[in-house]
C-alpha cells in the first residue's frame, strides 16, 4: 500500500536499484522501495539530483517542500501521465463561459460555507454559544445564489469566515485570543496552525489532482495564473473545514498542542521540531480517517473524498452529471 513520507532530518536522498536511499546527517540511513511512496514531503535541507527527479516521475510522485518557517515553497509535479483533450477544452470553456464558470464557483463556495456553519453547529450542539455565529453565516449563505460575479462571491466567504473565526475564541477551549486572520506572516499559534494545515490540505488536493486528467491550473473560483495550481485552490476550501479546522479543534480541546509549543523568530511564529512532527502525525491520521460514504456505500479515507470530489467535477465538465459538492454529514 502506498504511503506519504515526510522528511524531517537534513540529509541526501538516492536512487539505489528500485529504491530510495535516505542519509540522514547522523549518519543513519533509511530504505523505501518506490512501490510504496505515494508522495513525499520536506521540510529540511535536502541534497539530490536530477536523476532522482526522473526517477520519482517514472513512478508519478510528487514532492512538497516546505521552507524552514513551515511556509510552504512549492511542488515538484511530474509530467502529466493521465490526459484528455476532451477534457482539457471542456475545462477552459466552463471557464471562458461566465455563466458556466459561476455555477461551479457558486457551489464551491455554497459546500465550503456549508461546512463552515456544520463546524459551528457540532460545537453549539456540545453546549458552545454560538447560535448568533449560526445565524449570521446562514443569513450571508443566503446570498450566494443571486450572486453573479465572482468577486461577490469571493466577498461573501471573507465575511463569513470572518464570523467563523471569531468563534473560534469560544469552540477552543484554550486562552487564545484569537482576533483576526493574518496569513504572511501569522502572528500566533492559531494563525500559524491555519496557514500550515491549510498548506497540507492544499498539497494533498494537489496530489489527487494528479491522478485524475484534470488540469491543476485551470479554476473556477480563484483565478488562473502563473505559479500555481488554482484548481486546488478551489478544491482545498472545500475540504478546509473538515480536515483542517477540526484537526486544530482537537489538537487544541485536548492541549495536545499549546502556544509552549511554538517559537517566535525574526519574521514567523512557527512550531517547534517536536511539535511539528506531532501535528503532522495527527494530520496523517486524519486523512487516512474513514467514512461510510452515503452514495458509494463503503469506507472510504478523508484522502479517498477529495478524489471522489474531482470525479464528481469531471463528471460535471463532461455535461454527464451535474456537480454536486461534499458537505460534512456528520
Amino acid at each position: 500500500m502506498k504511503q506519504t513520507y515526510y522528511m524531517f532530518s537534513n540529509g541526501t536522498i538516492k536512487r539505489k536499484d528500485n529504491t530510495l536511499e535516505l542519509y540522514k546527517e547522523d549518519g543513519m540511513r533509511t530504505s523505501i522501495p518506490i512501490e510504496r511512496v505515494d508522495d513525499i514531503y520536506i521540510f529540511s535541507e535536502m541534497t539530490f539530483n536530477t536523476k532522482l527527479i526522473d526517477f520519482l516521475s517514472q513512478y508519478n510522485v510528487c514532492i512538497h517542500f516546505f521552507n524552514y518557517y513551515e511556509y510552504y515553497s512549492g511542488t515538484f509535479y511530474p509530467r502529466e501521465r493521465l490526459v484528455s483533450g476532451k477534457l482539457l477544452v471542456s475545462q477552459v470553456q466552463h471557464y471562458e463561459n461566465m455563466d458556466k464558470r459561476m455555477v461551479i464557483a457558486k457551489r464551491i463556495i455554497d459546500a465550503a460555507t456549508y461546512n463552515i456553519y456544520r463546524n459551528i453547529r457540532y460545537y453549539n450542539k456540545r453546549g458552545k454559544e454560538l447560535e448568533e455565529y449560526m445565524k449570521q453565516i446562514n443569513s450571508l449563505r443566503s446570498g450566494i445564489a443571486t450572486t453573479n460575479k465572482i468577486e461577490e462571491l469571493m466577498g461573501i466567504e471573507g465575511s463569513i469566515r470572518k464570523i467563523y473565526y471569531s468563534a473560534w475564541n469560544i469552540i477552543v477551549n484554550q486562552d487564545i485570543n484569537f482576533e483576526k486572520r493574518v496569513r504572511r506572516p501569522p502572528n500566533n499559534m492559531i494563525n500559524s496552525l491555519i496557514s500550515f494545515l491549510n498548506s497540507m490540505v492544499y498539497t494533498k488536493t494537489l496530489g489527487e489532482i494528479y491522478k485524475t486528467q484534470l488540469n491543476p491550473t485551470i479554476s473556477y473560483l480563484h483565478q488562473p495564473g502563473t505559479k500555481r495550481f488554482s484548481l486546488s485552490l478551489d478544491i482545498a476550501e472545500i475540504f478546509k473545514p473538515l480536515i483542517a479546522d477540526r484537526l486544530i479543534f482537537t489538537l487544541l480541546n485536548k492541549n495536545m498542542i499549546t502556544e509552549d509549543d511554538f517559537e517566535e523568530n525574526q519574521y514567523y511564529l512557527t512550531a517547534k521540531p517536536k511539535s511539528l512532527k506531532k501535528i503532522i502525525e495527527e494530520f496523517d491520521k486524519r486523512m487516512k480517517t474513514t467514512i461510510k460514504h452515503r452514495s458509494l456505500n463503503k469506507h472510504v479515507s478523508y484522502q479517498y473524498l477529495i478524489r471522489v470530489e474531482l470525479y464528481k467535477l469531471i463528471k460535471h465538465l463532461l455535461e454527464e452529471k451535474e456537480y454536486d459538492p461534499f458537505k460534512i454529514w456528520w
